[in-house]
């Protein structure tokens, strides 16, 4: 699952595990369960945190025995360093990537959805600076995944604004198209 921050990948990303009896692995949850204090402080300033760090917990985490199956990845890779990363780690277990989900949503909503979690989650790194600084970081950092995914053949676009039922039925729809 790929998308800015509050477009919906953690919750989307659950219902596709869900759905298909495998782990949702957010790589926020993997920081905040795997990571020491400064990592966290790194987190919640709305830093990125370094490759080998959330790559080492990354791999960790499914090379437990519930991610052998199958696996819906949330937030990870970010960057073309850290795909090329995960392609590699893939291709030495024999596997490779499904599908990538690229939920879109505009500006405004995802600024409205993070606030809106924020007051629900109390999360530190749900505060209106913070939230603009991430989504800078997305369009620099991430963005230029959609293009390798898309000439990799496994990118699928969602319309990640609305409602959530309505969003889970687009997904399906772009996963079963894909296959």
């Amino acid at each position: 699952m790929m998308g800015p921050p509050g477009s919906g990948k953690g919750t989307q990303g659950v219902q596709v595990a869900t759905a298909h009896s495998v782990p949702h692995i957010s790589s926020g949850a993997v920081l905040r369960a795997g990571a020491g204090p400064e990592v966290l402080s790194q987190m919640a300033a709305g830093e990125l945190i370094d490759d080998e760090t959330i790559a080492g917990l990354v791999w960790a985490r499914l090379d437990e025995p519930d991610a052998a199956a199958g696996f819906v990845l949330d937030g990870f890779p970010r960057d073309v360093a850290q795909a090329g990363a995960l392609d590699a780690f893939l291709q030495e277990r024999g596997e490779a990537l499904d599908a990538v989900v690229l939920l879109e949503a505009p500006r405004e909503d995802l600024l409205q959805r993070m606030l809106a979690r924020a007051e629900i989650e109390a999360r530190p790194d749900d505060n209106p600076t913070t939230i603009a600084r991430r989504l800078d970081v997305y369009e620099t950092e991430t963005e230029p995944l959609i293009a390798r995914y898309a000439g990799q053949g496994v990118l699928r676009r969602v319309d990640g604004a609305g409602d959530p039922g309505e969003i889970a039925e687009r997904l399906a729809g772009a996963l079963n198209a894909g296959s």
